[in-house]
């Protein structure tokens, strides 16, 4: 039996949250991000402002050059997270099976539903546009690849200037046909990169990549070149995930002018430490490799990172080994752009508690105590004191 995949993506999902809470912006360009003069960029924009050519990514003060009635829209990422998990909860009404991939995306599987995919999809962006005031465009297929393919085209091939609200529809069997005239960028996987590559043996589109012979493509990108030939033809067989498993946590910070303070970057590197710390043990993880990124002003970017004994949740922990990790690379007096922590290897923690001295103990009840605080008056309820920082107190 087919299987039925639905893909939805809610449609410039920042901007239509915006657009309830004031509805003035309808019809108007404006774009949600940071400010130009904070070095801001744009993460997601209106359809009028797309007619302009603005996107999403894009610097605020390029925005603003290329449409410069651009209204510009603070992010509210509390609120969209709270509208995204109740669009979740609806999917999930639908159906158990679904895998969310991204705060606005999720793939459902409703093979067990009587109903077509279509009218399935059909009755769910009414029921999203109902109940919650939202536009979304949805992908029907029989796997994955297809799903997300069929709503990228239904998007792009939608009138401009508003959303789309595009239901797309790839029948069982036209699976390779769908996909034959698309141009090979439109495959999931393949990049700028890959799609040079391909172009390079004559395959600019998925139809002439699926004449290329599998051993040819796994000639070019080894184990990766049989899944190219596969799902070139259309060919998918993943299943829907209902649960990620976390890789990595990390946060990182761009000044709004580059800073070549010494106290400025240790304290940044503190509360980026403390939010990576806390994230770990919201989930009940702990690190075992701890990494720094920093950009310089020519966007040089680097990183570097090192392997801990044991795991770790410990904000102090965590910084101080970023800290170490900073003074390796950090002259005293070149400015810095950017600068960021992350945590990797997760795990759980707990079995590293019979290693943790009585010191460690009270850092452990004293980060539940700062955690509970934050949690009911916000993460700026308390700070803690860098030591490099003088006291005048």
């Amino acid at each position: 039996m087919n299987r039925k995949i639905l893909h939805l993506d809610l449609d410039a999902f920042f901007c239509a949250v915006e657009e309830q809470r004031d509805p003035s912006l309808v019809g108007k360009p404006f774009a949600v991000g940071g400010r130009p003069e904070t070095r801001g960029v744009v993460a997601s924009c209106s359809y009028a402002a797309r007619n302009f050519g603005v996107h999403s990514a894009m610097p605020m003060a390029r925005a603003l050059k290329l449409c410069p009635t651009l209204i510009i829209v603070s992010s509210r990422h509390g609120v969209y997270s709270q509208v995204s998990e109740q669009v979740m909860e609806r999917l999930r009404q639908l159906t158990p099976l679904v895998e969310q991939i991204s705060i606005d995306e999720a793939f459902m599987d409703v093979t067990d539903l009587s109903d077509s995919g279509e009218a399935i999809a059909r009755r769910l962006q009414a029921l999203i546009h109902k109940e919650l005031g939202l536009p979304c465009s949805i992908g029907v297929a029989t796997n994955k690849l297809l799903a997300k393919t069929a709503t990228d085209v239904g998007k792009a091939s939608a009138r401009k200037g508003s959303p789309p609200n595009a239901i797309t529809v790839v029948p069982p069997g036209e699976e390779a046909s769908f996909l034959a005239p698309l141009p090979v960028q439109s495959l999931w996987g393949v990049g700028p990169k890959t799609a040079d590559r391909l172009r390079g043996i004559g395959a600019t589109t998925i139809g002439e990549l699926a004449r290329v012979s599998e051993a040819e493509l796994a000639r070019m990108f080894g184990k990766n070149g049989y899944e190219l030939a596969m799902h070139s033809r259309g060919i998918d067989d993943r299943p829907i995930i209902t649960e990620h498993l976390l890789k990595s946590v990390s946060q990182e910070t761009t000044f709004a002018r580059d800073v070549l303070d010494e106290a400025v970057l240790r304290r940044t590197l503190l509360e980026l430490s403390e939010s990576v710390g806390r994230r770990l043990r919201e989930s009940s993880l702990g690190a075992t490799t701890v990494k720094i990124k920093i950009r310089w002003p020519d966007f040089t970017t680097l990183t570097r990172q090192l392997t801990l004994a044991n795991p770790t949740d410990q904000d102090s922990e965590i910084y101080t080994t970023a800290l170490q990790l900073f003074e390796n690379v950090w002259k005293r007096g070149k400015p810095v752009r950017l600068i960021g922590v992350g945590a990797s290897g997760l795990g759980s923690p707990k079995r590293q508690l019979s290693f943790w001295d009585q010191g460690s103990q009270k850092e452990r009840r004293l980060l539940d105590a700062v955690d509970q605080v934050r949690q009911r008056y916000g993460k700026d309820a308390l700070r803690r004191l860098n030591r490099h920082e003088d006291n005048h107190d």
